[in-house]
């Protein structure tokens, strides 16, 4: 069961989400990739709560039914001190799963802190430098559709043919968590379509960034992969595990970039599994005085 929750941003803009579970340790913060809603997280995030864990997760800014920003821009900024507050009304330091887009976010804050804000970093298919193409090709399907879908059911069609590894669900009904229906009738992303703006995007320019921050990373840290993924190879995650030499790397065999709703059961295996056993093992081997 989980209740709704809404957060005030410095700048006034509120974000809105949900929380699963009892407010007491540990906990977990789950954020979502760009143009999704903290409804890809719903299965986890049950599953996390069945373990033991108080779990929270929000809609990025111009996202879902969290507010959109009134000048319209979207810096990556934004999105960190956005994640920064959500830590900060969670009580000791909180575990963070971040696909694409939140791990970034998350991937910042904590390398950028200066002291450790969080208690365990999961990276969902994503790597402090990404491929352009597989980003692009993403992109080019926010992009498609401007003046939305006539239909649930048209909308169904567009993600089956940029998803054709996913069996295609009949049951439409699902979709109004990620479409809202207009005045004209027509149906369109729960996300605003001014983060698109190239001065919105997190760019492949802020690659050093990302490296840097990752390389001041010391707590545990489990980077998970689609096999199948365009956005993360075997460079960008050679990469990612030299920078950060004690993380662990997970492939999720079924899965390409969207990897929680490519292969849902096992990516939530893993993460259970991590919350509770790896954390723990890191824990002991720094008491020991080894090197994790």
């Amino acid at each position: 069961m989980n209740h709704p929750v809404a957060l005030k941003m410095p700048d006034g803009l509120t974000l809105r989400g949900a929380v699963w579970g009892k407010a007491v340790e540990p906990c977990v913060l789950l954020l979502h990739g760009f143009g999704q809603t903290r409804h890809a997280w719903d299965e986890t995030a049950s599953m996390l709560v069945d373990a033991g864990f108080y779990v929270l997760a929000i809609d990025a800014r111009g996202h879902g039914e969290s507010e959109h920003a009134a000048d319209g821009k979207y810096l990556l900024d934004h999105f960190v001190t956005d994640v920064r507050e959500m830590l900060a009304t969670l009580p000791g330091r909180p575990a963070i799963i971040g696909a694409s887009l939140g791990g970034l976010a998350a991937l910042l804050v904590e390398g950028e802190s200066g002291e450790s804000l969080t208690s365990a970093l999961v990276l969902v298919d994503i790597t402090p430098r990404f491929e352009v193409a597989g980003v692009e090709r993403i992109l080019a399907f926010m992009r498609a559709a401007p003046d939305g879908f006539p239909s649930l059911e048209s909308a169904g069609q567009a993600i089956a043919e940029f998803l054709p590894h996913r069996r295609r669900q009949r049951d439409t009904a699902g979709l109004v968590r990620y479409l809202d229906q207009d005045a004209d009738g027509r149906w369109r992303w729960h996300w605003d379509p001014r983060m698109l703006s190239e001065e919105s995007r997190a760019s492949a320019e802020c690659h050093e960034r990302f490296l840097a921050a990752a390389e001041n990373v010391r707590v545990p840290v489990m980077l998970v992969s689609g096999k199948h993924s365009d956005v993360v190879s075997e460079e960008t995650i050679d990469e990612f595990m030299s920078a950060v030499p004690h993380a662990r790397h997970v492939v999720v065999d079924d899965a390409h970039h969207m990897v929680v709703g490519d292969s849902n059961n096992d990516f939530n295996e893993v993460i259970v599994d991590f919350m509770k056993n790896g954390t723990a093992s890191f824990s002991e081997t720094r008491r020991q005085g080894g090197r994790p």
